[in-house]
């Protein structure tokens, strides 16, 4: 299942890139295609948003991409405490059902025939279905998701808008904000490590380095007005991971635990593998028994000297 999500968010990711290049076509003279649908949808209304802030307050560029950036955060962010919430009772339950789960795996690599392979297929499933939980489990890539069409638009508001290319900070490459991006999310990834089991920790690694990653890549080839929105994003993404996995994580645990108690899982197969039974071994290779050979040979010594 890690191997899904991480191929789900690398795919998505990749999705957003080939997005991003090819999506806003460009004249002979580099000016975008104003006819796009994308352009006319996501840009247009974008770059008016940002034009608003700066002509009524008289901000900067930079200010006005802040402030987007918290409204984003801030109506995306019952999502993101749901689907973090979602994730730890998911968490948590699966510590539960492990030793199940660790019996089907077992049977799963063990099975030689394909009748075996689907029994340990189904006894797998099972064990998710009885016990109410899903396969996917909390699926942790979906609020970054939803940022794909702000990104997009904020992405070539930045490369052709009027206003933010007169800005020499922000129409250009920083690798300032680059590097404070990268050190954004990889501490927000350690952060979602805090109180995870050592075996948990071994699987969400991958995909722990995967998501910063491709942010940082991403924020690499793009303008400062970009990267400007992910630095502010990766901010919000450390205080709701500490929250969530300091502060809600302890209380998640303590209450999965008393309806445990209550309700325990289940019991679908066995803990233990089935162990296949091993082949009976031929007569020949049965060693002979001393104590008896001499014993026959005494008695048919005997009985050939009575004849």
């Amino acid at each position: 299942m890690n191997k899904l999500k991480n191929w789900l968010l690398g795919s998505g990711m990749l999705g957003l890139v080939i997005f991003l290049s090819g999506c806003v076509r460009t004249t002979s003279d580099g000016s975008p295609d104003t006819s796009g649908i994308v352009y006319r949808f996501l840009v247009v209304p974008l770059e008016t948003f940002l034009d608003w802030m700066v002509n009524s307050f008289g901000w900067g560029y930079g200010l006005a991409i802040i402030i987007l950036t918290v409204i984003v955060r801030l109506i995306i962010l019952p999502l993101g405490v749901y689907q973090s919430k979602k994730s730890l009772v998911q968490s948590e339950k699966m510590q539960a059902i492990k030793p199940q789960l660790d019996a089907a795996q077992a049977r799963l690599k063990e099975a030689t025939t394909q009748e075996e392979q689907m029994q340990a297929q189904q006894d797998l499933q099972a064990v998710y279905k009885e016990n109410n939980m899903s396969m996917m489990g909390g699926m942790g890539c979906l609020p970054l998701l939803v940022q794909m069409p702000i990104f997009s638009a904020l992405y070539f508001t930045a490369r052709f808008s009027e206003g933010i290319q007169s800005s020499p900070f922000l129409s250009q490459r920083s690798y300032l904000l680059v590097a404070i991006v990268a050190g954004a999310y990889f501490l927000q990834s350690f952060i979602s490590l805090i109180g995870i089991p050592e075996e948990q920790k071994k699987t969400m690694k991958s995909m722990m380095i995967a998501s910063p990653l491709m942010i940082t890549v991403m924020s690499f080839t793009s303008p400062a007005g970009v990267a400007l929105y992910w630095v502010v994003g990766g901010i919000f993404s450390c205080i709701q991971t500490f929250i969530t996995n300091v502060i809600m994580r302890p209380r998640i645990k303590a209450q999965i635990q008393e309806e445990l108690r209550k309700n325990p899982p289940k019991q679908v197969i066995s803990k233990k593998p089935i162990k296949k039974a091993e082949p009976i071994k031929s007569q020949k290779n049965v060693p002979t028994n001393k104590k008896n050979n001499k014993s026959g040979q005494g008695r048919n010594a005997g009985k050939q000297q009575k004849k």
